[in-house]
Formats: structure tokens, sequence, C-alpha cells
């Protein structure tokens, strides 16, 4: 039976290089029949890992299993070019996270106008979120400062611990800095408390600010600042954003492995802070 344990060995698996299906089935102690229904079940609901059939048709054929985010990511003009912004930005002021919104059909979303940050009707809503997450949750932050919201006297830390105990692997792209430092170390404590690797944070200066869950659905956060200019914003507002629509939301998960694969491994900064830290 195919569970997150099993997701994340063949994942970083292939993440190293492209693989065949008998290498996959060679790691997993499997037989290939096995691993190649693996193969199919994540390429279907997480999109991570894509497939190509060589010589099809034929006793010779050869399946290769590679890293999705190496193929097109868009489906339309208008997400090709949220792409190129996306990844060209690098503060969240730099990117509306309603240019997304806008091209969402209104059945699958639903948006909070907020003037404090920590609503208990939003929070709500994304602590459901995470705690229903079966498969993968990825987190598109600047600090790491989620870490302290609470809902219910439950902070998100506590939730993503419930999260790692549970083997759901949490992946994080984050500036990873001196500044952050004590919140990178927080939730890399996880990681020793449970005795595993679910989570996973690497480092990149971009603009959004996202949870995005099993691949299905995600909540995106966007700030706005008052201009000081008659007849613009006079106060600081948040604006949250859910959509689940499961096109979108593998869209934007793609986006989000196409940064993470190519960023650095917060340990390795971390280990280069610590050095002038002594």
């Amino acid at each position: 039976m195919l569970n997150s344990e099993i997701i994340k060995k063949i994942e970083d698996f292939v993440l190293q290089k492209p693989r065949s299906i008998n290498e996959i089935a060679e790691v997993l102690h499997k037989n290939w029949r096995t691993a190649d229904r693996y193969i199919e079940e994540i390429e279907k609901n997480l999109g991570t890992i894509a497939t190509r059939t060589f010589r099809g048709g034929t006793r010779g054929a050869l399946k290769i299993v590679f890293w999705s985010s190496t193929e097109k990511v868009n489906h339309s003009v208008f997400q090709e070019k949220l792409e190129k912004e996306i990844l060209t930005a690098r503060r969240k002021e730099d990117f509306s996270a309603f240019d997304i919104f806008q091209h969402v059909k209104d059945e699958y979303k639903r948006t909070y106008l907020q003037e404090e940050e920590n609503n208990p009707r939003e929070m709500e809503e994304l602590f459901s979120m995470l705690n229903n997450a079966q498969k993968q949750v990825l987190i598109l932050s600047g600090n790491l400062s989620f870490l302290n919201l609470k809902y219910k006297n439950k902070t998100l830390l506590q939730v993503l611990e419930e999260l790692v105990k549970r083997k759901i692997p949490v992946k994080v792209l984050c500036r990873v800095d001196i500044i952050g430092k004590a919140n990178l170390e927080r939730l890399l404590s996880l990681n020793y408390k449970e005795g595993t690797e679910y989570v996973e944070v690497a480092h990149k200066d971009h603009p959004l600010r996202a949870f995005i869950v099993d691949n299905k659905m995600f909540r995106i956060k966007e700030i706005k600042e008052p201009t000081g200019k008659i007849g613009e914003l006079d106060k600081k507002v948040f604006i949250y954003y859910t959509i689940r629509d499961k096109e979108w939301s593998e869209w934007l998960s793609k986006i989000f492995w196409k940064m993470f694969s190519n960023s650095i491994k917060a340990q390795r900064r971390l280990e280069e802070m610590n050095k002038i830290l002594k």
C-alpha cells in the first residue's frame, strides 16, 4: 500500500536523477508492477514526478521516471505570464495573489479581507486544511513567522508537529538568514523530536505566502500597506484567498518544486551561519 513514507523515498530517489521502474523497484524491495503502480499514483495525485516511455509497444520498452519540475509548468498563457513574474520577483510586494485569484472559477475560490492577521475565522480554515492533509504540505513563506499563528490555544508549529507524527512530508521554501534563525531551528527540531526527516527547508527569496495541501487546494495571503495618498488605502489590510481548484493547485505546486529543487538546503545555510555566530 502506498503511504507517505514510500512516496518520500521515491521522490528523494528520483530527485537525484531520472530512474527506471526497475531501479525504483529495487530500492523499495518490491516487484516492478507494484513500483509502476506507485509511480502512476504519485504522478496522478501529486504531480511531483512524471514518466516517459521509450520504444513503447516493443519488448525493449523502457519507462523512465523523472522530476516533473523540468517539464512545462503552464497550461495557459495566463499561467506562463504569472510564472515569469513569480520566478523573477523577490519581495512579497512584487507580486499580487489577486492575479491568480482572478483566473479561478467562482465555485472554486473564496476570499477574506481582514484588518488583523490572526483572525479566528481565517485561522480556523487554515488549521482545518492542514489537519486534513493526507499526502504532503508545501509552504511558501518569508521568514517562518507563521509558526507563531494560533487557533484555540494551538500554534501552527504544533499542527505541523502532528503532521510529522503522521508521516506527512512538509516542505518549506523561505528566506534562511540570521534574522529568522530561531524560527528555522524550531521548525527543524520537529525532525529531531520525531526521529524523521519529513520537514525539509530550502532558502530562496520569493514573493509568495502560501500553503498548498495535497496538490488539491491552497491558501495564499496578500498584504496591502497604506499609501498615505488621498482616496487610496488608509490602513493595513490582509487578504486571504482560498483556492480549491486542482489545476491551479497543481500549477502552484510545480512552481514550488521548480524553485525548491534549485535552492540551497537550510541545513547548509545554518552551518555557515553558526560559523559567524561562534
